[in-house]
């Protein structure tokens, strides 16, 4: 269980979470002038990682560069999810990731926490908190009273700007147990995007929406990057969300990357039969005929 409030049990891990760190290797003192030189936001090389011994992404290289979104696509059991969870530093892992130029495993919690956040799959809460109580959880890093825990002003006009971003002021009060599941994960993301990290991993943001949300989270998390808040990398299943969420897209099959790059050129027909094992494309127009009629 992971610590976002500052209490490690209150929420499940398959919830919004801030990034675990493994123990710090060694004190490295990284210069503002060293970030802001380092060409990439996140740089990943050769990755590895699985459960049980067994990897599930196998030797994955990539690069995401500032204020660039990308989306992942590949059917389900390709690695997508795993591979977001070795980014967030949840799972172990051979090969290299660096943020800013900065190597994870040597960053302190509080210094990842702040670059990154990861909105996984819903599933389950176990705590009767209110909406605003929630997302306020977001806030613990920024919080300057950690003894007393009492937000500030700032802390306070971020929540609220969260929520609005998610259509959720009217719930505030409400007790999260009482909720949807539509109406949950759109608490969750502001919580995410009270954090303020740097980079925001969705696993997925989109289950439990209905199609009005799930068009009008893709369009405020584009808005929220094209605005300099934050790069995301977004696992979809949807092609058209993912298509519409980045310029930039990577396919996986097996473990593997099967295609990156500008989704002009990466999303062909060719490729998504093979990755897909289905002629989607040929789906796709039977199903817009239907709306044509």
């Amino acid at each position: 269980m992971l610590m976002v409030s500052g209490t490690a049990h209150k929420f499940p891990m398959n919830e919004t979470t801030a990034a675990p760190v493994v123990p710090v290797r060694r004190e490295v003192n990284y210069s503002s002038l060293q970030r802001k030189a380092y060409n990439h936001m996140l740089r990943i090389d050769r990755l590895s990682a699985g459960y049980g011994g067994t990897d599930v992404i196998k030797n994955i290289s990539f690069k995401v560069n500032e204020n660039e979104n990308l989306s992942i696509i590949g059917p389900n059991g390709c690695g997508k999810t795993t591979l977001l969870k070795t980014i967030a530093n949840i799972l172990p892992y051979r090969g290299d990731i660096d943020i800013d130029g900065i190597p994870v495993h040597n960053m302190k919690h509080r210094e990842l926490s702040l670059k990154i956040a990861l909105l996984s799959q819903l599933t389950g809460i176990y705590f009767p908190y209110s909406v605003y109580e929630t997302v306020m959880m977001g806030r613990y890093l920024h919080i300057a009273d950690k003894l007393f825990g009492r937000p500030s002003k700032q802390d306070q006009e971020c929540v609220m700007r969260c929520l609005e971003a998610v259509h959720l002021t009217r719930e505030k009060d409400r007790d999260i147990t009482k909720l949807s599941g539509g109406q949950l994960q759109r608490v969750f993301l502001a919580r995410t995007l009270a954090q303020e990290p740097e980079i925001i991993l969705l696993d997925e943001p989109t289950n439990h929406l209905d199609l009005k949300y799930q068009i009008e989270l893709i369009q405020y998390m584009k808005k929220w990057a094209a605005e300099g808040n934050c790069t995301v990398i977004g696992v979809l299943h949807d092609i058209n969300l993912a298509m519409m969420l980045s310029d930039t897209v990577m396919v996986m099959k097996e473990g593997e990357i099967m295609a990156h790059g500008k989704t002009v050129d990466v999303i062909t027909d060719s490729l998504l039969e093979q990755v897909y094992e289905i002629d989607v494309a040929q789906f796709m127009r039977e199903s817009l005929k239907r709306w044509n009629r």
